[in-house]
């Protein structure tokens, strides 16, 4: 969901009061995705403050444990990564993505993940755009030890992407309820998996960062 389609459609409510960034002389500055990370939340903090979209975060989190199989291909995975996510509790988008992302990040010791919010996040997301070329939650970076961007992954799973851009002869109600179905289908299940996926190839010197 794009950032401002998420305003126009549900109040987005800050769950944490965002401030800018400052440089020492007080004027606005871009962060490097380091100090972005460094200034988000946990997502312990953010969940526990969640409440557009209340059930739909608590029921994803608990229903949402990963594979074995995708758990240990991440434990095997020789280095350590930090997940940089830009996200929102009233998008349904992350609501139904991250989650499942954090659960993951729960079961591997080798996997971090904060959460930053659209207004300092802005940034991120208008250099990470949809196929579409829209900003939107959630955008997830992989960030290496040094803090380098080193992959990404925009808003929902590629094949919930693809079907929802063919999808516009449909109502905006009856495509956000089969959106919202093909979600409690697929269980994160493809979101888990594109992100291990990414993991992967960072750790092979590759980067998978569509949009960038």
């Amino acid at each position: 969901m794009s950032f401002a389609a998420a305003s126009i459609l549900s109040l987005c409510v800050a769950v944490w009061p965002p401030t800018p960034w400052t440089a020492q002389d007080g004027a606005p500055q871009t962060p490097s995705f380091a100090e972005a990370y460094a200034g988000g939340v946990p997502f312990a903090s953010f969940f526990e403050k969640v409440e557009a979209r209340h059930d739909m975060w608590h029921r994803n989190y608990e229903n949402g444990a990963p594979s074995a199989e995708l758990v240990r291909r991440v434990r095997a995975l020789p280095d350590h990564f930090r997940l940089l996510v830009v996200a929102v509790d009233s998008c349904s988008d992350s609501a139904n993505t991250i989650p499942y992302v954090a659960r993951l990040v729960d079961e591997a010791e080798n996997l971090e993940m904060r959460i930053v919010h659209p207004d300092l996040g802005r940034w991120i997301m208008e250099a990470h755009r949809t196929p579409d070329g829209r900003a939107a939650t959630p955008t997830v970076l992989v960030l290496d030890e040094e803090g380098e961007r080193v992959g990404c992954w925009i808003e929902r799973p590629l094949p919930l992407q693809e079907w929802y851009a063919g999808q516009g002869h449909l109502s905006a109600r009856e495509r956000l309820r089969r959106k919202f179905a093909w979600y409690d289908a697929d269980g994160g299940a493809s979101t888990v998996g594109e992100i291990v996926e990414r993991l992967e190839a960072a750790a092979a010197g590759r980067s998978i960062c569509p949009g960038a």
